[in-house]
C-alpha cells in the first residue's frame, strides 16, 4: 500500500498550508484526514468548503449526523465513522442516534429512519431513485431542497471515505476509543 505523509503546515505545499491552519484553529488539532488531503490543495480547500456548506444546510445536527454518518457507515469509513462519533458527541446528539448508524439498527424516530432509508437509496443507486422513495422522503416531513442537500453531504463524505480507503488514514488520538469495524 502507498504511504501518504501526514503534513503539518510546515511540510505541505504551500497552498495547503492556510488551510490547515484554519484545520488547526477550527479544531485544535490538524486532523488525520487534513493532513493527508493537505498533499493536494484543491481536495482539501473543497473539503473544508463542502464541510461548511453541509453544516449550513437545512438539517439540523441529528440529520446531519444521520447523513453523514449513514454514508460513512455504508462505505465501511474506518476512520469517518470514529470522527463523526465524536463530532455527534459534541453536537450533543443523542447517543442512540449514533450508535444505531454505527450498527446499522433501527433509528429512534420515523423520520430518522426515513432520512437513513432516502440516503442510503441516493447512495445505492448511484442517484437513481425511484418515485416511490422521493414520494416516501417527502411525506416524511423533509424537502426537495433537502434531497439535493444530501447530495451535497454525500459529495463531501465521498472525498473523504475514499481517501482514507487510499491512504489508510490513523484515526486521530481524541476519536481512537469510538473505532468502529463494519459488521460482516
Amino acid at each position: 500500500m502507498t504511504t501518504f505523509t501526514l503534513h503539518d503546515q510546515h511540510s505541505a505545499p504551500s497552498e495547503s498550508q492556510p488551510l490547515l491552519e484554519q484545520s488547526l484553529k477550527a479544531f485544535g488539532m490538524i486532523p488525520s484526514l487534513h493532513a493527508v488531503m493537505a498533499e493536494a490543495p484543491g481536495l482539501l480547500e473543497a473539503y473544508q468548503r463542502l464541510h461548511q456548506l453541509f453544516l449550513d444546510s437545512s438539517f439540523d445536527d441529528e440529520e446531519i449526523t444521520v447523513v453523514w454518518q449513514t454514508i460513512n457507515v455504508e462505505h465501511a469509513c474506518h476512520y469517518c465513522v470514529p470522527a463523526h462519533t465524536g463530532i455527534a458527541k459534541s453536537m450533543n446528539v443523542d447517543d442512540a442516534i449514533t450508535e444505531a448508524l454505527r450498527n446499522e439498527t433501527p433509528l429512534p424516530t420515523a423520520r430518522l429512519e426515513a432520512l437513513r432509508d432516502f440516503t442510503l437509496a441516493v447512495i445505492r443507486g448511484r442517484g437513481n431513485v425511484d418515485d416511490r422513495a422521493v414520494a416516501a422522503f417527502l411525506e416524511a416531513g423533509f424537502s426537495k431542497r433537502q434531497i439535493l442537500e444530501i447530495v451535497l453531504g454525500l459529495a463531501q463524505k465521498t472525498m473523504s471515505n475514499y481517501t482514507n480507503h487510499l491512504a489508510n488514514t490513523p484515526i486521530d488520538p481524541p476519536f481512537q476509543k469510538f473505532a468502529w469495524h463494519k459488521a460482516d
